[in-house]
């Protein structure tokens, strides 16, 4: 992921007006309005907004600026965690902070949506969908059963029984909107409000359909199939356009926001596209070494411990992490290894051992381990892969 200051063109010094600005800039361009809902318009609105959204937060910001993007997706340093950010909330942030800009300055004094006369689309749904790691590491395929408005059948959705039409709405005269004008001693001043006989639709129905009592759709359950690629994490989503809930009176339908939860392995701790796996082993087998199967989201692997390993190191397999979302391979699967020690004996291990005690070599100060490239150079390798 691109660094947040550099995704908002911002020093790394500016101070909050200048992030705001240099985010409401890269918000109206991008946004997906503004751009017919294209998918790279949609990823820079909402790479854009996560980064306006701890960089506006001193202790998000703090944390993000001492631990990368590790210290506000996991709370490391005690930032509090940022995970679950789509697109949704992309938007919902955006209307938060920016929801008093009129439909101009998204799209020019000649656009709008109607005329100003209410949605441009149905509301969208948004789902949560669970897969595994192992689904994750492959890619699959789910079917999703969700209740959705669908058009009327009887009335086609206009909302009107059959054999009649909606007519203008004569509270607003078609407009969809009602001004008032108001006298003050600061002069005239004009509200304009969306009609609440029509609800900015600029048409009302005199005689409702009998089927959806003039609503135009009726609730549903539909089943929906989902293509999750390989290598998403939670978090992650995918907009399936047009498949949501079904617009009354020629509004176009609404998408279905399909949001990832990768369920949590026991076997494994994720990051990114690596994934790391904590093995224990015996004081044998790390003083002699040993091959030792360890499980991966593919199946099992063998990894060899060499002799001498200490507890700390960490053994790489490589290309057995999880693929990248967007290309690019696979990432690693990182073996941690603990030396276990046992916490009761037989009287023949006991008898093993306190001879080893007597004849074994004391261990090296930590000076010394570091100068033979021991114990602490290994703890290192644990950090640095």
């Amino acid at each position: 992921m691109r660094d947040y200051y550099e995704i908002l063109g911002v020093a790394r010094d500016a101070d909050g007006d200048a992030i705001k600005k240099a985010y409401r800039k890269l918000a109206l361009e991008y946004h997906p309005d503004r751009n017919n809902g294209a998918k790279d318009a949609e990823d820079r609105f909402k790479e854009a907004t996560e980064a306006y959204e701890v960089l506006r937060d001193p202790q998000k910001r703090s944390a993000y600026d001492r631990y990368g993007h590790a210290g506000v997706r996991s709370g490391a340093g005690g930032a509090g965690g940022f995970t679950g950010f789509d697109f949704s909330d992309a938007l919902n942030i955006f209307m938060r902070d920016f929801g008093g800009f009129g439909f101009e300055d998204l799209f020019g004094a000649a656009g709008g949506r109607r005329g100003g006369r209410g949605p441009r689309k149905a509301a969208d749904v948004r789902v949560r969908l669970v897969v595994s790691l192992v689904e994750v590491a492959k890619g699959t395929k789910k079917t999703i059963r969700i209740g959705l408005d669908t058009a009327c059948g009887t009335c086609g959705g206009s909302g009107a029984a059959p054999g009649t039409q909606p007519v203008t709405c004569a509270t607003c005269g078609g407009a969809g909107q009602v001004r008032r004008v108001q006298n003050s001693v600061f002069g005239q001043m004009v509200s304009v409000t969306t009609c609440p006989t029509c609800r900015g639709e600029g048409k009302s129905i005199e005689t409702p359909c009998t089927t959806c009592a003039g609503a135009g759709v009726r609730r549903a359950e539909r089943e929906i199939e989902v293509e999750v690629p390989a290598g998403v994490s939670t978090g992650d989503y995918i907009t399936m356009r047009g498949q949501g809930n079904a617009g009354a009176g020629g509004v176009a339908a609404g998408d279905i926001i399909v949001v990832m939860d990768v369920r949590e392995d026991p076997r494994f701790v994720r990051d990114g596209a690596d994934l790391i796996h904590d093995l224990m082993v015996t004081f044998s087998q790390a003083a002699l070494g040993a091959e030792i199967d360890v499980p991966t989201v593919d199946g099992t692997a063998t990894v060899t411990v060499p002799a001498g390993t200490q507890s700390g190191r960490s053994l790489r397999l490589r290309g057995r992490g999880l693929p990248h979302l967007r290309g690019g391979g696979r990432g690693d699967q990182i073996v941690r290894i603990t030396v276990w020690t046992p916490t009761r004996l037989d009287e023949a291990q006991e008898r093993l051992l306190r001879e080893l005690a007597r004849i074994e070599s004391p261990p090296p100060t930590a000076e010394e381990a570091q100068a033979e490239g021991g114990f602490w150079s290994k703890v290192k390798e644990a950090f640095t892969g």
